[in-house]
């Protein structure tokens, strides 16, 4: 598999890893009495946290930092991706009650943004148009 494929399918798979993320920090403390009674109580504890963050942090370093090396050298999804981190680390250690509430699930969805930057930047055009959004097409020769 090529790397530009395999950065791609990563990009996927850290998109909506992100997006799962800030959904989950964002219901679990609205319906922690509930999840024991449905049996996945286990979703709202450290270790499960932690290591879905870890995940995370392996997925999103692996997928940009390969994209920006290999690709692009455009550092902004990489900024993007410690912005979210930072916020969701931080978030969760130092941050307690409605604040974490809003803090972490923002930083998991600027973690998933900085994986659609990466995804645009890894797919776009070569011929100097730099914006993100351009999306990836051929170019036809002038025929003489």
């Amino acid at each position: 598999m090529t790397s530009k494929k395999l950065g791609s399918k990563l990009d996927h798979i850290g998109i909506t890893a992100s997006t799962l993320c800030a959904i989950h920090c964002a219901v679990v403390p609205v319906i922690l009495t509930f999840l024991p009674l449905a049996g996945i109580g286990f979703l709202a504890t450290p270790l499960f946290e932690w290591t879905m963050i870890g995940l995370a942090l392996l997925l999103g370093v692996m997928s940009i930092l390969l994209s920006y090396v290999r690709t692009h050298r455009r550092t902004l999804p990489l900024l993007m991706l410690v912005a979210g981190f930072a916020a969701v680390v931080l978030g969760h250690i130092y941050l307690r009650g409605w604040i974490e509430a809003v803090v972490v699930p923002l930083g998991g969805l600027t973690i998933a943004a900085a994986h659609f930057v990466n995804f645009k930047y890894v797919g776009s055009c070569k011929a100097g148009d730099h914006h993100f959004l351009h999306l990836p097409h051929r170019h036809h020769t002038k025929r003489s």
